[in-house]
Order: structure tokens, then sequence, then C-alpha cells
């Protein structure tokens, strides 16, 4: 009689030992293979990497390296130095060394004769009284001038009568001279070259200083 099996082999309620070391085995290795995965992972979770000293000596991060660029080489700009020189203002009126004279109490024609010899102009201003003095003049004495310009005197007397010199046939500019030495005020209706070809007043007329007399120039 056989154990109940056709061919010899255990029934299903018989665990042999060789069946039960074969089960055995597989958990075991399933267990295995479960832990081995299960530290792989937490040992990769946990790796950090290595720790490098920094630039400073610390445990710090070493920071990446940023890149460095040199200014262009040149020559270098001096320091200003200060100036000793204060700056000026505006630049003062270069003097002639031309003045007004002082011909206060002078006789007005001498008056005169001190301007003209200094190359100044004059015009008289005369009074009502007797005295033939400069009272006063203006610009006023000491005063700086230019060349050329009229200085105004004041004459305390009235003008002194004088006598219209004759110019007909002279040239103009002769004639010009002799009026202005009369005391006279000379004008020019047709202009001051040529002959002088009429006169107004005529010559030998009484008249007074600073008085007009026109001349005509022109060809004969």
């Amino acid at each position: 009689m056989n154990d109940g099996t056709m061919d010899g082999r255990p029934g299903r309620g018989d665990a042999g030992p060789d069946r039960t070391l074969i089960i055995g085995g597989g958990l075991a290795a399933v267990l295995l293979a479960i832990i081995g995965a299960t530290g792989g992972w937490v040992l990769a979770g946990d790796q950090k990497p290595p720790r490098t000293l920094s630039a400073d000596g610390t445990g710090g991060p070493t920071p990446s390296a940023q890149p460095t660029t040199s200014p262009p080489r040149g020559k270098p700009t001096p320091a200003a130095a200060p100036s000793s020189i204060a700056p000026s203002s505006t630049a003062p009126t270069r003097p002639t060394g031309l003045i007004v004279p002082d011909l206060v109490g002078l006789d007005f024609e001498e008056a005169r004769e001190e301007l003209r010899d200094r190359g100044l102009g004059w015009s008289f201003v005369f009074g009502r009284g007797d005295s033939s003095s400069v009272r006063s003049t203006n610009p006023t004495a000491g005063t700086p001038v230019k060349r050329g310009i009229t200085v105004v005197v004041d004459v305390a007397g009235a003008a002194p009568p004088n006598e219209v010199p004759d110019l007909i046939g002279d040239d103009c500019h002769d004639a010009r001279a002799d009026l202005v030495d009369a005391g006279f005020s000379p004008r020019y209706p047709t202009g001051r070259s040529g002959t002088v070809t009429a006169q107004d007043p005529p010559d030998g007329t009484i008249g007074r200083w600073n008085d007009v007399v026109s001349i005509w120039c022109g060809s004969a």
C-alpha cells in the first residue's frame, strides 16, 4: 500500500523539509532586497557634497568666481595744483595821461590856447558881465580825457565884438582856420573842398564871438 499518492510524491498535507527550505530561502531573498533598496534610498537621501574651505579659511560655501575687469591703462591724471593767482576783476581803463588843465581865472583867449596846445576842443559860453575871465570848465580841471574832446568853458563876461574877415578866393581849409582864430563858427553849405566863392555875412561885418559865418566852397 502507498501513503496516499499515486506517484510516490508526498501529498499536500505533508510539508517536506525541502519545500520548507525553498520557501524560507525565497522570503529571505525578498526581505534582503527590500532592506537593501530601503537602505540605498536612505543613504542616497542623506548624502551631502563634501565641505570645502572658503578663501577666508571658514567652512562657508566657496563663492563662485566672478569675472574681473581691469580699467584701461593710461597716464595718471595729475592733481590740480592750487592757483596762487587771484582772479582779476574788470581790467582798469588804460590812462592816456591827458587831463583838463586848470583854466579858472584865465582870460578866455588864453584858455583857448591852452586847450589847443593839448589837442582839445573848446566851446565858450559867455555871460553878461564885463569880465573876460573863465569861471569854470566842464569837465573840471584834472579830469582824465581823450584827445579831441570838447571842453565847455564858462566865461564871466559877454562875448566881445569881432570883425568878419575877407575869405573870398581862399582855400576852404584856410578860410576855416581864419574864422576859428577870429572867434567865429564856420558853416559849409556846399562842402569843405575847393575855393571860397561866397560868404555870409560879408567881410568887414562887426559880429561877436561864436557868431556863425557861412562859406560856399567849390570851383571858382
